[in-house]
């Protein structure tokens, strides 16, 4: 019941936002009794903190620390992430945006709690990337690059991408600043590693 919950509240939230999604609203949306949603979540914050840790979290990771961990350069396994995350909003005709901006931008100056929460995340993200990019220059696939600062940039591009797509409702946005991204990395990388 507890997953169903944050399930729920995930997708309301990561729609509709945090401020906008009340408690009823959650609950009815959960399907679950009063009860059982208060005996689980005895408020909004409490509720919140789940859907960062275990509904954006995992989410960040499943669309983009794996792929890129998994990806034989880290050129290839952003191009990845990217590219899944553009079809998936083909697919979907419309674009929401990316949970963690949405309620970053949203929260961030109301609550520290939550904004600790979901800078973690992001840290996580930029961490996994630079790391694929420390192994890259270590196998003597790139030069020149400082991981750090070039994983900042990757999740600065993909984030404020997104927000564009979202205001735009088209995948444009994020589709050519891929392209800049691929460009970015062929200054550093392998013709072959990208």
């Amino acid at each position: 019941m507890r997953r169903k919950i944050i399930d729920a509240s995930f997708a309301v939230m990561s729609r509709d936002g945090y401020t906008a999604s009340s408690m009823h609203h959650l609950r009815d949306a959960s399907n679950v009794s009063s009860g059982a949603f208060a005996h689980h979540f005895p408020s909004k914050k409490a509720l919140g903190l789940c859907v960062i840790r275990e509904g954006i979290a995992p989410a960040v990771a499943d669309a983009w620390i794996i792929p890129v961990s998994r990806a034989t350069s880290a050129p290839a396994g952003i191009r990845d992430a990217f590219c899944t995350i553009i079809a998936e909003l083909e697919r979907n005709g419309s674009v929401s945006g990316c949970p963690l901006n949405n309620l970053a931008v949203e929260l961030s100056s109301h609550d520290p709690e939550l904004r600790l929460e979901m800078d973690a995340i992001f840290q996580n993200w930029r961490a996994a990337i630079a790391s694929k990019l420390r192994d890259d220059l270590d196998a003597g696939l790139a030069s020149d690059l400082d991981p750090q600062k070039a994983a900042m940039f990757v999740v600065a591009v993909y984030s404020g991408a997104m927000t564009m797509a979202k205001a735009s409702q088209t995948a444009a946005p994020l589709l050519d600043s891929l392209s800049e991204l691929i460009n970015y990395f062929r200054l550093s990388y392998r013709p072959d590693a990208i």
